[in-house]
């Protein structure tokens, strides 16, 4: 790569994270005021000096869904919000659960549990 071209890749990157964090930071404030500061997922209470700690997550995974009252959004701690990344990359990749149907399981632990316990009386 010459020294133009590396020029060039370095401005598209910066100029892209520069879009990214002020479109970041536009949503993150309106979520911020809108919904407590509280986990969605596993309940963990935010204050202002661990809120970076308190993300943003888009339901529907598309970052640029910004609906004004939020319903779009979630507010996740980092955690909460890797393994919601994790379900949905793992769920892109198996398919949709309509192509695992068939391999639905059968066996009924609990066949015959009335049966036992209306003799049981």
């Amino acid at each position: 790569m010459n020294p133009t071209d590396a020029e060039k890749t370095e401005r598209v990157i910066a100029a892209q994270r520069e879009y990214s964090a002020q479109r970041a930071s536009g949503y993150r404030e309106q979520a911020l005021k809108l919904y407590p500061w509280v986990c969605g997922r596993c309940g963990r209470s935010f204050m202002r000096a661990n809120l970076r700690e308190l993300t943003v997550h888009h339901i529907d995974h598309d970052h640029d869904n910004n609906p004004p009252d939020g319903s779009n959004w979630e507010l996740l701690c980092l955690f909460c919000h890797d393994e919601e990344h994790s379900k949905y990359e793992s769920f892109a990749s198996r398919g949709t659960s309509s192509e695992r149907i068939g391999n639905a399981a059968t066996h009924n632990p609990f066949a015959g549990l009335r049966d036992a316990l209306n003799n049981k009386k």
